[in-house]
């Protein structure tokens, strides 16, 4: 097997043989997500960095990695200097680098694994398509792509039958005089079809393509599509046809002189051009299912209320032994994690982690999102802090949510308690906004921020993401953050809350939960709909932490209220002993 530098050496000749002068690997697979299986790992294969965004771009002399704010730490601790430049996605872009270093190049790239609105942002650049990709030719023993079994996910949980999405999303084509809408999202496809699936070790999904047509059939395309069993097949009915990857040229190719909605952001560029060359009229549109999907109807709804419930009693057992087992300074990241896990196994329902947990402590906290392994796995000392950011998918919800915990047994240091009331103040100004429809989640970033603001400081990722519906933790197209795009948040969304302060070197601090929006109560004489957020998880906050002379009064009776119905709707379902525990923490402040 090539260690790493070899690694680097084989793409380089495979590259001069395929007559180009650089090639661009992204983290993303075919289907562009966030989540990829163990056979899409390629920038992990190469540069042995694993987080979940980035982008490496190698030329004959030269290498660099682009990770955005989340792994700047992570990227240095997981790639080889020597080989690799590091850089910043926003600040320092690869199409300034490319500028710089590959002006006159040609750059092959997989058109499998970029859209084309990323190709378009990176300039003049001469970009060259390769197939097949390089890189798969030289990765030795790479694993082969998944095939779980597809499986209905049912009108109880869904709460509306496919035949009613697929032609609530065939009018929007026939409104826009459109015969037909490719899905590349597999989020999209198993929401659209109500399926859910195993291909990911986290997203509970089957990873496929589809094509819409304005008629509300489809056509889905997936490898080895026998794993669809009968009762799947009937469950998605005769105006779904199930095929193998294999046919989506001709699929394609039928759509010759017929116009076709494209998402140009979250489509492989494979398919754009594969398209135009079949005689196909191809239309930028955004995925006819993506705000659907992100508007939880009432069923989702309610149940993400029931899986957030059961959740905070796996999160409740194990923050009640963290707390006795914390101060004996014997319990390390991974175990610690362990058995936070194992807490979740016990709850009804439970599937897997919505994504492998942040379990950082002292230093390793600071990393925005550490993922712990035996190389870099570390006791947790007495009296230091400890992020564990963690979430369970469930089949009636996904949840996500993170505290920042004290070790003891002393007491933390004033500083440390007046930067994570500051996070915790921003926290609570989230959750308790109000705000008038049509507002967007990067108008409400900064108000996370302003306490932290205040003192001269600020953490570089955004303020919270979206969260599917027993789909993946982090769904677009909503966001509180800058760099999100302005879509206007509906009633029934759910987003995280979760601003930080992360001190290179010695701590992270971060406090998330997950907020529901909803329509809230009219006021005298108010001139448009306004709405707010219904927090759904329940969690006590880290109360060694938190300096309450820090809060403003209606500060602290919100978090007084909270924990109060924190123990009100939690404690009741816990053993006597983490009862007790939750009944001391949730004290009035």
């Amino acid at each position: 097997m090539l260690n790493r530098p070899e690694r680097l050496a084989a793409l380089r000749r495979a590259l001069r043989e395929a007559g180009v002068d650089g090639f661009l690997i992204p983290r993303s697979d075919e289907h562009l997500g966030e989540y990829v299986p163990p056979s899409g790992e390629r920038l992990a294969w190469l540069t042995g960095f694993t987080g979940s965004a980035g982008l490496a771009i190698v030329l004959a002399d030269r290498a660099a990695i682009f990770t955005d704010g989340r792994y700047t730490t992570q990227v240095v601790a997981e790639t080889d200097g020597a080989l690799w430049e590091r850089r910043h996605l926003t600040e320092q872009p690869p199409e300034a680098w490319l500028r710089e270093y590959a002006e006159k190049l040609t750059i092959g790239h997989d058109p499998w694994l970029h859209s084309d609105a990323f190709l378009k942002r990176l300039g003049a650049v001469n970009l060259v398509p390769l197939s097949p990709n390089p890189l798969d030719a030289i990765w030795q023993e790479r694993p082969e792509p998944p095939s779980a079994a597809v499986l209905p996910h049912g009108l109880d949980l869904a709460g509306a039958t496919s035949e009613a999405k697929r032609e609530d999303a065939a009018a929007l084509l026939r409104q826009s005089g459109e015969d037909a809408a490719l899905l590349a999202d597999a989020h999209s496809v198993a929401w659209l079809l109500n399926l859910r699936g195993a291909d990911l070790a986290h997203t509970p999904m089957p990873l496929a393509f589809a094509l819409l047509g304005a008629d509300a059939s489809v056509r889905m395309f997936l490898h080895a599509p026998e794993r669809v069993a009968e009762a799947t097949r009937a469950h998605l009915g005769n105006r779904v046809s199930i095929e193998p990857r294999a046919n989506l040229p001709s699929a394609l190719a039928e759509l010759a002189g017929k116009t076709v909605r494209l998402d140009a952001e979250a489509t492989p560029a494979w398919f754009g051009a594969t398209l135009r060359s079949a005689g196909a009229r191809v239309v930028p549109g955004e995925d006819p299912t993506r705000l659907p999907r992100a508007t939880k109807n009432a069923t989702e709804q309610q149940g993400a209320r029931q899986a957030h419930r059961r959740d905070a009693v796996a999160v409740a057992n194990f923050l009640a032994w963290f707390a006795v087992q914390a101060p004996v300074g014997e319990l390390t990241e991974m175990s610690a994690a362990a058995h936070l896990l194992d807490e979740r196994r016990r709850v009804a329902g439970f599937v897997a982690e919505s994504f492998p947990a942040i379990s950082g402590a002292g230093e390793n906290g600071a990393i925005v999102h550490y993922r712990v392994t035996e190389a870099t796995n570390r006791l947790i000392h007495a009296n230091e802090c400890y992020l564990i950011d963690s979430g369970g998918q469930y089949p009636d919800g996904t949840t996500d949510i993170t505290r920042t915990l004290w070790t003891g047994p002393g007491p933390a240091p004033a500083s440390l308690r007046a930067r994570y009331t500051a996070v915790l103040r921003g926290h609570v100004a989230l959750a308790t906004l109000r705000f008038p429809a049509g507002v967007a989640g990067p108008h409400l970033d900064a108000i996370a921020r302003r306490p932290l603001w205040d003192a001269g400081l600020d953490y570089d990722h955004g303020t919270g993401h979206g969260v599917g519906s027993f789909l993946s933790v982090h769904e677009g197209p909503v966001a509180f953050s800058r760099a999100a795009r302005v879509v206007p948040i509906q009633p029934g969304m759910i987003l995280s809350d979760e601003p930080g302060y992360y001190l290179p070197g010695q701590y992270g601090i971060r406090i998330e939960n997950l907020l529901l929006a909803r329509e809230a109560m009219p006021q005298p004489d108010q001139a448009k709909p306004f709405l707010e957020f219904e927090t759904l998880t329940l969690a006590p906050y880290c109360r060694a932490l938190l300096d309450s002379g820090l809060l403003t009064p209606a500060e602290r009776d919100w978090v007084n209220a909270y924990q109060a119905r924190v123990l009100a709707e939690i404690g009741p379902l816990l053993e006597a002993p983490v009862r007790g525990w939750m009944a001391r923490e949730c004290a009035p402040l």
